[in-house]
Protein backbone atom coordinates (compact mmCIF):
# COMPACT_ATOMS: atom_id res chain seq x y z
CA UNK A 1 0.00 0.00 0.00
CA UNK A 2 1.41 3.44 -0.90
CA UNK A 3 1.80 6.21 1.66
CA UNK A 4 -0.80 8.24 -0.22
CA UNK A 5 -3.49 5.56 0.17
CA UNK A 6 -3.06 4.97 3.90
CA UNK A 7 -5.96 5.54 6.24
CA UNK A 8 -5.89 8.44 8.67
CA UNK A 9 -5.03 6.03 11.49
CA UNK A 10 -2.07 4.65 9.57
CA UNK A 11 -0.89 8.16 8.67
CA UNK A 12 -0.89 9.04 12.34
CA UNK A 13 1.10 5.89 13.08
CA UNK A 14 3.65 6.87 10.46
CA UNK A 15 3.96 10.29 12.08
CA UNK A 16 4.58 8.72 15.48
CA UNK A 17 7.18 6.40 13.96
CA UNK A 18 9.03 9.34 12.46
CA UNK A 19 9.06 11.16 15.78
CA UNK A 20 10.36 8.00 17.43
CA UNK A 21 13.15 7.70 14.88
CA UNK A 22 14.12 11.32 15.47
CA UNK A 23 14.09 10.86 19.23
CA UNK A 24 16.17 7.70 19.02
CA UNK A 25 18.72 9.42 16.79
CA UNK A 26 18.92 12.31 19.22
CA UNK A 27 19.36 9.98 22.17
CA UNK A 28 22.12 8.00 20.52
CA UNK A 29 24.14 11.06 19.59
CA UNK A 30 26.57 12.65 22.01
CA UNK A 31 26.55 16.36 22.82
CA UNK A 32 28.40 18.08 20.00
CA UNK A 33 29.14 21.63 18.88
CA UNK A 34 26.62 21.45 16.04
CA UNK A 35 23.64 20.90 18.31
CA UNK A 36 21.32 23.88 18.35
CA UNK A 37 21.88 26.23 21.27
CA UNK A 38 18.88 27.55 23.14
CA UNK A 39 18.65 30.88 21.35
CA UNK A 40 14.90 31.18 21.12
CA UNK A 41 12.48 31.13 18.25
CA UNK A 42 10.89 33.51 15.78
CA UNK A 43 7.91 33.46 13.45
CA UNK A 44 8.31 33.66 9.69
CA UNK A 45 5.81 33.94 6.87
CA UNK A 46 5.86 30.88 4.60
CA UNK A 47 3.76 29.30 1.87
CA UNK A 48 1.82 27.64 4.73
CA UNK A 49 1.39 30.83 6.73
CA UNK A 50 3.22 31.78 9.92
CA UNK A 51 5.63 29.13 11.20
CA UNK A 52 7.71 29.20 14.37
CA UNK A 53 11.36 28.40 13.60
CA UNK A 54 14.65 28.54 15.53
CA UNK A 55 16.16 32.00 15.68
CA UNK A 56 19.55 30.46 14.87
CA UNK A 57 19.07 27.06 13.18
CA UNK A 58 22.07 24.74 13.46
CA UNK A 59 20.92 21.57 11.67
CA UNK A 60 19.01 22.55 8.53
CA UNK A 61 17.71 19.94 6.10
CA UNK A 62 16.83 21.48 2.73
CA UNK A 63 14.67 19.35 0.45
CA UNK A 64 15.18 21.18 -2.84
CA UNK A 65 18.55 21.48 -4.57
CA UNK A 66 17.34 24.69 -6.17
CA UNK A 67 17.30 26.29 -2.70
CA UNK A 68 20.46 24.82 -1.20
CA UNK A 69 22.90 27.24 -2.80
CA UNK A 70 21.23 30.19 -1.11
CA UNK A 71 21.79 28.65 2.31
CA UNK A 72 25.52 28.37 1.69
CA UNK A 73 25.58 31.95 0.34
CA UNK A 74 23.93 33.03 3.59
CA UNK A 75 26.42 31.10 5.77
CA UNK A 76 23.65 28.90 7.14
CA UNK A 77 24.41 25.49 8.66
CA UNK A 78 23.17 22.74 6.35
CA UNK A 79 23.06 19.23 7.82
CA UNK A 80 21.61 17.61 4.69
CA UNK A 81 20.52 18.77 1.24
CA UNK A 82 18.60 17.33 -1.67
CA UNK A 83 21.11 17.33 -4.56
CA UNK A 84 18.60 17.37 -7.43
CA UNK A 85 18.75 20.29 -9.86
CA UNK A 86 16.94 20.14 -13.18
CA UNK A 87 19.25 19.10 -16.01
CA UNK A 88 22.29 18.21 -13.90
CA UNK A 89 23.52 14.62 -14.04
CA UNK A 90 25.03 13.74 -10.67
CA UNK A 91 26.40 10.54 -9.18
CA UNK A 92 24.91 9.32 -5.88
CA UNK A 93 26.07 11.59 -3.08
CA UNK A 94 27.26 14.35 -5.43
CA UNK A 95 26.10 17.95 -5.24
CA UNK A 96 25.89 20.79 -7.72
CA UNK A 97 29.39 21.94 -8.72
CA UNK A 98 28.45 25.49 -7.77
CA UNK A 99 28.15 24.63 -4.06
CA UNK A 100 29.67 21.17 -3.62
CA UNK A 101 32.81 22.61 -1.98
CA UNK A 102 30.68 24.36 0.64
CA UNK A 103 28.74 21.15 1.29
CA UNK A 104 31.97 19.20 1.74
CA UNK A 105 33.34 21.82 4.14
CA UNK A 106 30.21 21.62 6.29
CA UNK A 107 29.95 17.84 6.07
CA UNK A 108 26.52 18.16 4.46
CA UNK A 109 24.90 14.82 3.62
CA UNK A 110 22.92 14.12 0.46
CA UNK A 111 19.21 13.48 0.98
CA UNK A 112 18.33 10.25 -0.89
CA UNK A 113 16.26 10.90 -4.01
CA UNK A 114 13.17 8.95 -4.97
CA UNK A 115 9.50 9.14 -5.88
CA UNK A 116 8.74 9.82 -2.20
CA UNK A 117 10.74 11.62 0.46
CA UNK A 118 12.86 9.41 2.70
CA UNK A 119 11.29 10.52 5.96
CA UNK A 120 13.39 8.16 8.08
CA UNK A 121 16.63 9.63 6.71
CA UNK A 122 15.38 13.15 7.30
CA UNK A 123 14.41 12.35 10.88
CA UNK A 124 17.76 10.68 11.53
CA UNK A 125 19.53 13.98 10.78
CA UNK A 126 17.88 15.46 13.89
CA UNK A 127 17.06 18.69 12.05
CA UNK A 128 16.00 21.77 13.95
CA UNK A 129 14.62 23.23 10.72
CA UNK A 130 13.40 21.76 7.43
CA UNK A 131 13.19 23.95 4.34
CA UNK A 132 11.18 22.80 1.33
CA UNK A 133 8.91 24.03 -1.41
CA UNK A 134 10.32 26.10 -4.26
CA UNK A 135 10.38 25.15 -7.95
CA UNK A 136 10.22 21.75 -9.62
CA UNK A 137 9.37 18.21 -8.51
CA UNK A 138 11.41 18.31 -5.27
CA UNK A 139 9.37 21.33 -4.20
CA UNK A 140 6.15 19.45 -4.92
CA UNK A 141 7.33 16.47 -2.87
CA UNK A 142 7.88 18.53 0.27
CA UNK A 143 4.56 20.30 -0.19
CA UNK A 144 2.74 16.95 -0.34
CA UNK A 145 4.64 15.61 2.68
CA UNK A 146 4.31 18.80 4.72
CA UNK A 147 2.28 17.32 7.59
CA UNK A 148 4.72 14.42 8.00
CA UNK A 149 7.70 16.78 7.88
CA UNK A 150 6.26 18.99 10.61
CA UNK A 151 6.17 15.90 12.85
CA UNK A 152 9.97 15.82 12.55
CA UNK A 153 10.91 19.50 12.88
CA UNK A 154 9.61 23.01 12.14
CA UNK A 155 9.10 23.09 8.37
CA UNK A 156 9.16 26.24 6.26
CA UNK A 157 8.01 26.05 2.63
CA UNK A 158 9.25 28.56 0.07
CA UNK A 159 6.49 29.61 -2.36
CA UNK A 160 6.54 27.40 -5.47
CA UNK A 161 5.52 30.34 -7.68
CA UNK A 162 8.58 32.40 -6.71
CA UNK A 163 10.67 32.09 -9.88
CA UNK A 164 13.37 34.75 -9.78
CA UNK A 165 16.50 33.98 -7.80
CA UNK A 166 16.10 37.31 -6.03
CA UNK A 167 12.67 36.30 -4.66
CA UNK A 168 13.86 32.82 -3.71
CA UNK A 169 16.91 34.29 -1.96
CA UNK A 170 14.73 36.69 0.01
CA UNK A 171 12.40 33.87 1.10
CA UNK A 172 15.24 31.61 2.24
CA UNK A 173 17.06 34.48 3.97
CA UNK A 174 13.93 35.41 5.91
CA UNK A 175 13.51 31.83 7.10
CA UNK A 176 17.10 31.54 8.40
CA UNK A 177 17.28 35.06 9.84
CA UNK A 178 19.84 36.35 7.33
CA UNK A 179 17.83 39.07 5.59
CA UNK A 180 20.66 41.55 6.13
CA UNK A 181 22.79 39.68 3.58
CA UNK A 182 20.30 39.96 0.70
CA UNK A 183 20.71 43.56 -0.46
CA UNK A 184 24.53 43.38 -0.75
CA UNK A 185 24.20 40.25 -2.91
CA UNK A 186 21.64 41.82 -5.20
CA UNK A 187 23.76 44.97 -5.45
CA UNK A 188 26.80 42.89 -6.43
CA UNK A 189 24.74 41.23 -9.15
CA UNK A 190 23.39 44.51 -10.49
CA UNK A 191 26.87 46.04 -10.54
CA UNK A 192 28.20 43.05 -12.46
CA UNK A 193 25.33 43.22 -14.95
CA UNK A 194 26.21 46.85 -15.69
CA UNK A 195 29.90 46.07 -16.18
CA UNK A 196 29.24 43.09 -18.44
CA UNK A 197 26.62 44.89 -20.49
CA UNK A 198 28.99 47.78 -21.19
CA UNK A 199 31.53 45.45 -22.83
CA UNK A 200 29.37 42.94 -24.72
CA UNK A 201 29.35 42.79 -28.52
CA UNK A 202 25.97 41.25 -29.17
CA UNK A 203 24.75 39.45 -32.32
CA UNK A 204 21.97 41.18 -34.21
CA UNK A 205 18.32 40.29 -33.83
CA UNK A 206 15.91 38.93 -31.26
CA UNK A 207 16.97 36.04 -29.04
CA UNK A 208 15.13 32.96 -27.79
CA UNK A 209 15.98 29.98 -25.59
CA UNK A 210 15.48 26.37 -26.69
CA UNK A 211 15.52 23.40 -24.33
CA UNK A 212 17.13 20.24 -25.73
CA UNK A 213 16.05 17.05 -23.98
CA UNK A 214 16.12 13.32 -24.54
CA UNK A 215 12.65 12.96 -26.09
CA UNK A 216 13.43 15.52 -28.79
CA UNK A 217 10.22 17.50 -28.22
CA UNK A 218 10.43 21.13 -29.35
CA UNK A 219 10.45 23.25 -26.19
CA UNK A 220 11.04 26.98 -25.92
CA UNK A 221 11.50 28.90 -22.69
CA UNK A 222 9.32 31.94 -22.12
CA UNK A 223 11.01 35.35 -22.27
CA UNK A 224 9.98 36.34 -18.73
CA UNK A 225 11.89 33.51 -17.05
CA UNK A 226 14.88 34.24 -14.77
CA UNK A 227 17.25 33.38 -17.62
CA UNK A 228 15.30 35.58 -20.01
CA UNK A 229 15.51 38.41 -17.50
CA UNK A 230 19.27 37.99 -17.17
CA UNK A 231 19.75 38.04 -20.96
CA UNK A 232 17.53 41.10 -21.24
CA UNK A 233 19.50 42.85 -18.50
CA UNK A 234 22.75 42.58 -20.47
CA UNK A 235 21.21 43.87 -23.69
CA UNK A 236 19.57 41.00 -25.57
CA UNK A 237 16.08 41.60 -26.99
CA UNK A 238 14.07 38.49 -26.16
CA UNK A 239 11.45 37.22 -28.60
CA UNK A 240 8.18 37.96 -26.78
CA UNK A 241 5.92 36.22 -29.33
CA UNK A 242 6.89 32.63 -28.48
CA UNK A 243 3.51 31.62 -27.09
CA UNK A 244 1.59 33.45 -29.79
CA UNK A 245 3.55 31.77 -32.59
CA UNK A 246 3.08 28.39 -30.89
CA UNK A 247 -0.71 28.87 -30.96
CA UNK A 248 -0.99 29.73 -27.26
CA UNK A 249 -0.85 26.09 -26.10
CA UNK A 250 -2.21 25.30 -22.63
CA UNK A 251 0.30 25.30 -19.80
CA UNK A 252 0.20 25.39 -16.02
CA UNK A 253 0.60 28.75 -14.32
CA UNK A 254 4.03 27.76 -12.97
CA UNK A 255 5.37 26.42 -16.30
CA UNK A 256 8.24 28.49 -17.69
CA UNK A 257 8.20 26.94 -21.16
CA UNK A 258 5.93 25.98 -24.04
CA UNK A 259 5.95 22.82 -26.11
CA UNK A 260 4.32 22.59 -29.51
CA UNK A 261 3.95 20.54 -32.68
CA UNK A 262 7.20 19.94 -34.61
CA UNK A 263 5.45 21.35 -37.69
CA UNK A 264 5.54 24.78 -36.02
CA UNK A 265 9.27 24.68 -35.32
CA UNK A 266 10.30 27.00 -38.14
CA UNK A 267 7.67 29.51 -37.03
CA UNK A 268 8.20 29.44 -33.28
CA UNK A 269 12.01 29.15 -33.26
CA UNK A 270 12.68 31.74 -35.95
CA UNK A 271 14.72 34.11 -33.75
CA UNK A 272 18.09 34.89 -35.36
CA UNK A 273 19.83 34.33 -31.99
CA UNK A 274 19.22 31.09 -30.17
CA UNK A 275 20.48 29.88 -26.80
CA UNK A 276 20.33 26.11 -26.28
CA UNK A 277 20.07 24.50 -22.84
CA UNK A 278 20.97 20.82 -23.03
CA UNK A 279 19.31 18.69 -20.36
CA UNK A 280 19.92 15.02 -19.59
CA UNK A 281 20.04 13.04 -22.83
CA UNK A 282 19.50 16.08 -25.03
CA UNK A 283 21.56 16.99 -28.08
CA UNK A 284 24.21 19.67 -28.11
CA UNK A 285 24.40 22.27 -30.87
CA UNK A 286 26.50 20.02 -33.11
CA UNK A 287 23.92 17.28 -32.71
CA UNK A 288 21.00 19.61 -33.34
CA UNK A 289 22.58 20.76 -36.58
CA UNK A 290 22.35 17.20 -37.85
CA UNK A 291 18.56 17.45 -37.70
CA UNK A 292 17.34 18.65 -41.14
CA UNK A 293 14.49 20.70 -39.66
CA UNK A 294 16.64 22.37 -37.02
CA UNK A 295 19.56 23.04 -39.34
CA UNK A 296 17.32 25.36 -41.40
CA UNK A 297 16.48 27.62 -38.45
CA UNK A 298 17.87 31.16 -38.86
CA UNK A 299 20.11 30.91 -35.78
CA UNK A 300 21.83 27.80 -37.13
CA UNK A 301 22.08 29.25 -40.61
CA UNK A 302 23.73 32.40 -39.21
CA UNK A 303 25.92 30.47 -36.73
CA UNK A 304 24.25 32.38 -33.92
CA UNK A 305 23.32 29.43 -31.73
CA UNK A 306 25.01 29.28 -28.31
CA UNK A 307 24.91 26.57 -25.68
CA UNK A 308 24.36 27.36 -22.02
CA UNK A 309 24.86 25.00 -19.04
CA UNK A 310 21.81 23.11 -17.81
CA UNK A 311 21.69 24.93 -14.47
CA UNK A 312 21.20 28.30 -16.18
CA UNK A 313 17.57 27.44 -16.90
CA UNK A 314 16.65 28.34 -13.32
CA UNK A 315 19.76 30.11 -12.02
CA UNK A 316 20.38 30.81 -8.37
CA UNK A 317 22.67 33.65 -7.29
CA UNK A 318 25.90 31.78 -7.94
CA UNK A 319 24.80 30.45 -11.32
CA UNK A 320 23.57 33.91 -12.34
CA UNK A 321 26.97 35.41 -11.52
CA UNK A 322 28.76 32.59 -13.36
CA UNK A 323 26.47 33.07 -16.38
CA UNK A 324 27.46 36.73 -16.55
CA UNK A 325 31.10 35.63 -16.69
CA UNK A 326 30.27 33.16 -19.44
CA UNK A 327 28.46 35.80 -21.52
CA UNK A 328 31.30 38.28 -21.01
CA UNK A 329 33.77 35.73 -22.37
CA UNK A 330 31.60 34.55 -25.26
CA UNK A 331 30.55 37.94 -26.57
CA UNK A 332 33.67 40.02 -25.93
Amino acid sequence: MSVHSMTARMRAAVGLLIVAVAATAAGCGSSTADEAPDTGTRQVETAKGLVTVPASPQRIVVLNGALAGYLFDLDAKVKAADPRILGLTLKPGEFSPSWSADAKKQGTEAVPSGDDLNLEFIAAQRPDLIIGGGPGFPGLQSIKAYDKLTAIAPTALVPSDATSWQDLLKSVATIVNRADKVDPMITSYNDKVAKVKAKLKLPQGAAAVMQSQSDGKPIMLLPNTPLGGLLTAVGFTMDDKIEQKAGNPPRTAAADFVTFSPELLSTVADAPVLFVIKLDGGRDIAGLKQDPALSLLPAFQKNQAYELPADTKRPDYRVAMATLDLLAERFK
